[in-house]
């Protein structure tokens, strides 16, 4: 397990609007406030279409990520993140998952990693910007999966 003290900056208050892209959108927000991480401790609303990680069928491997994306419509969700940079890409590698219900299904569930939403309605979000240390979102393991790592001083510190 990795671990370190957050110093937080900014703490904002976004309301996404119908028909909205809601990763395109908040990434546009982070680059126009100059957010390069940070905490999304929730949001809620609905989307329309939303883009989740998963598939239909037997995993061939159980122990690998999926990578396939399914898509739901008409749901409301409840969601968190973490805003972490890619060294890989050099830029903003946000990293969200959700639980979203089918609006026509009693509520019918599904809980993944989001890809791309388009929001219905509205979407309610808190975003807290992270000052320090820097948090980096490099590819690491025998799969090379995005995970979030922290900068480090010569000594091993957290930066």
């Amino acid at each position: 397990m990795r671990h370190t003290e957050l110093t937080m900056g900014r703490t904002f208050a976004l309301a996404f609007d119908d028909g909205d892209n809601f990763t395109d959108e908040l990434t546009k927000f982070c680059t126009e406030m100059n957010i390069r991480q940070g905490i999304i401790p929730m949001f809620l609303g609905g989307f329309r279409r939303v883009a989740l990680v998963g598939t239909n069928g037997p995993l061939a491997d159980p122990d690998a990520p999926v990578w396939e994306e399914t898509v739901v419509h008409t749901v409301e969700a409840v969601g968190a993140a973490t805003l972490a940079w890619s060294p890989e890409s050099n830029s903003l590698a946000p990293h969200i998952h959700v639980a979203v219900g089918r609006k026509d299904l009693e509520a019918a569930g599904s809980v993944s990693h989001l890809l791309w939403a388009e929001v219905q309605f509205i979407q309610e979000m808190v975003l807290q910007e992270v000052t320090s240390p820097a948090m980096l979102r490099p590819r690491c393991g025998p799969h090379a999966v995005p995970t979030l790592g922290f900068a480090q001083r010569a000594d091993g510190e957290n930066l």
